[in-house]
């Protein structure tokens, strides 16, 4: 299991962004959490399987289809174990 905690910039608010994080990360089995952050950027913690999160990067790259992601900063973090995947407020 690996927890890595990532930093989406670009236009990724009133866009879909968190609504498409969390089904994506349902859809592979992940846990964690997305929120948007002050700045205009998306801030996730993402928990699952390496195959997993892989996907998830790449499908954050591209994200839905009114975003443009201009950046990801991603680092694997410790963090306790979540149950599901939730937007945070």
């Amino acid at each position: 299991m690996k927890t890595i905690h990532i930093i989406v910039t670009g236009r990724v608010q009133g866009v879909g962004f968190r609504y498409f994080t969390v089904r994506c990360a349902n859809n592979l089995g992940l846990r964690g959490w997305v929120r948007n952050l002050p700045d205009g950027g998306v801030e996730a913690v993402i928990q699952g399987q390496d195959d997993s999160i892989e996907q998830m990067i790449e499908l954050l790259q591209e994200g839905p289809g009114a975003s443009i992601v201009t950046d990801l900063k991603i680092e694997e973090i410790e963090q306790e174990e979540f149950s599901g995947f939730t937007m945070r407020f």
